[in-house]
């Protein structure tokens, strides 16, 4: 099997790219590389040509890892998101569709589309409510899925994913609580500290997202990649810290941050029905990505 992965050098894409080319022939793809990788394919920002690369090579999967995700970001700049998001989601699947119709196309969406759910666990049938540009791109890119399989028959799926976190991620919570702990005694955060999200180690959307391409049904489907449990951000930054052993004072402002849920928990008995089942614990998942912190000291 032939597997391209868009955005190859990103967190999910490079880690995605290491992990499968030990059992498919795996293709990276991205905005810049180091000029010494084999099977890699540069693209051009200012002219993103995707025909020319599914005119010379038959994928049998593309897997999209590429796009903007940062719910700030996309407030400050929508443009910009759209374009990462949703305009180059379209011009993955009309060059699929014009150049390699057979290839399957996986794109990685986000639990953002779900905004403030009221259903928990939420599962993939949920009512779509984003409150953020972010949230609304990532549902857009969905749509197009669902628009290219219904009306040019390519086979695409969409997989949802909660809070994402590992080795190699330079951003969000973990990263934020990093970036202060060497400078401050006090830390203080958005929010209460009792909103919740659903947390999954990158290996493991790395595992399911192997699931799909072995047994998953690409008929425009969606799949919820997340742990299947809630944390409160106060539980899960007083594991951290405590894991890199920081003995300051953590507080909370109270006030929400534009474009934050307040509470995320997956159902993810769909992806559980392919064979998946989440195999690093939340303890374990932060010691792995506290250890591989100290080797950026």
């Amino acid at each position: 099997m032939k597997i391209l992965i868009v955005g190859s050098k990103g967190f999910i894409g490079s880690r995605m790219l290491q992990v499968l080319e030990k059992e498919y022939e795996v293709w990276g793809c991205d905005v810049f590389t180091d000029y010494n990788e084999r099977n890699f394919l540069l693209v051009q920002v200012s002219n993103l040509d995707f025909n020319s690369i599914f005119i010379k090579h038959q994928f049998d999967i593309c897997i999209n890892c590429s796009g903007a995700a940062s719910v700030p970001e996309s407030l400050k700049n929508p443009a910009r998101d759209f374009e990462l998001n949703v305009h180059n989601v379209f011009l993955l699947l009309e060059a699929i569709r014009s150049c390699s119709p057979q290839c399957k196309f996986i794109n990685f969406s986000s639990a953002a589309v779900y905004g403030d759910t009221q259903k928990i666990p939420t599962n993939e049938l949920q009512d779509l409510a984003p409150i953020s540009p972010y949230g609304f791109h990532k549902m857009y890119a969905e749509k197009l899925c669902q628009e290219y399989f219904k009306f040019f028959q390519v086979q695409t799926c969409s997989l949802r994913v909660f809070s994402a976190y590992g080795p190699g991620l330079k951003k969000q919570i973990f990263w934020d609580l990093f970036s202060r702990i060497k400078r401050t005694s006090k830390i203080e955060l958005f929010g209460t500290g009792m909103e919740a999200r659903d947390f999954i180690f990158i290996d493991d959307i790395v595992k399911a997202t192997d699931f799909v391409i072995q047994k998953g049904s690409f008929n425009a489907s969606i799949y919820n990649l997340a742990g299947g449990k809630a944390w409160s951000i106060k539980q899960v930054s007083e594991i951290f810290l405590e894991a890199v052993k920081w003995k300051g004072r953590l507080t909370f402002t109270g006030a929400q941050r534009p474009g934050d849920p307040a509470f995320w928990e997956a159902d993810i008995s769909k992806i559980i029905e392919l064979g998946f089942t989440p195999t690093i614990s939340l303890s374990e998942g932060i010691k792995r990505y506290a250890e591989w912190l100290s080797l950026l000291e």
